[in-house]
């Protein structure tokens, strides 16, 4: 059954309910650092602290909030049951410790898969998929001066239904492959693909071996949406985007087996659950 956005964003509401990803579970706030998100492995946090402040990450530098002192920081699948976030300007330090909830990963099964979309082995296929990585690489480096997401995303489909959930250990024809990193929407071929945020397009490429049409949106600080599989792409590399701007269309391009969108989530080089950042805002 495909149901409609409305329906499925007062579902996610209800799984907050439940304690499954709590849209302020352990949300903290001390006036100069103010955390809220999503504390859970796939998640994030949404930070407010002293404007172009450095953030540190368990000790790390990784990122900088903006001139509204807004920022994100990712958890990725495998993420410790803890982490350390600091903020730091001008001599003066802000420092919270966030626990991670575990994520709750099934098994996917897919059969039926061609050969070459699950253990490739013709060497021109091989370098054809090589000079594929390097450009979505450029594509994922992309480092746009902005916090587009702070008021949250928007579900890209109008209607869909969910096919396969992010994080889950994936059996491709028979052969034990990486985790999905994304969340799979079932739509009708040619379904209309909208930017859940404003952002930046860093790749817009039709036809890649395994993702087939594939868009890229910055929405600032190294959080990358991916959107695949699309029949037809309606926006170029380069192009800035507003929430609910048309950029592609649904299709079954690359390793699918029917018409869907994969929609995949990054911050820098961590993977995400984008769909933990429906309805999450940080004002």
């Amino acid at each position: 059954m495909i149901l409609p956005r409305r329906r499925l964003l007062i579902g996610c509401g209800a799984l907050a309910a439940a304690g499954l990803a709590p849209r302020d579970a352990g949300a903290q706030a001390a006036g100069d650092l103010v955390l809220t998100g999503r504390f859970v492995q796939g998640g994030h946090a949404l930070g407010r602290t002293w404007p172009r402040a450095l953030i540190f990450i368990d000790g790390e530098s990784l990122t900088t909030a903006s001139a509204d002192g807004v920022f994100i920081v990712g958890f990725d699948r495998d993420a410790p049951s803890s982490v350390q976030i600091e903020a730091r300007t001008d001599g003066r330090t802000a420092m919270r410790t966030l626990p991670i909830a575990p994520g709750r990963f099934s098994q996917t099964r897919i059969d039926g898969l061609p050969p070459s979309t699950v253990e490739p082995d013709d060497p021109a296929l091989l370098a054809r998929i090589r000079q594929e990585v390097v450009l979505k690489a450029e594509g994922f480096a992309s480092r746009l001066d902005a916090d587009h997401f702070r008021d949250g995303f928007d579900w890209p489909l109008e209607t869909f239904r969910i096919s396969s959930r992010w994080g889950s250990q994936r059996v491709l024809n028979g052969t034990p492959a990486r985790p999905h990193y994304g969340i799979d929407l079932a739509a009708p071929q040619g379904a209309l693909i909208r930017a859940p945020a404003a952002g930046r397009v860093t790749l817009a490429q039709p036809g890649l071996h395994f993702e087939g049409g594939l868009v890229l949106i910055d929405h600032g600080q190294g959080l990358i949406s991916a959107y695949l599989h699309q029949s037809r792409l309606d926006v170029r590399a380069g192009q800035t985007v507003m929430r609910g701007d048309l950029i592609g269309r649904v299709g079954m391009t690359g390793r699918a087996t029917g018409p869907h969108l994969c929609w995949r989530l990054k911050w820098r080089d961590r993977n995400l659950d984008p769909s933990l950042l429906v309805e999450t805002a940080q004002r």
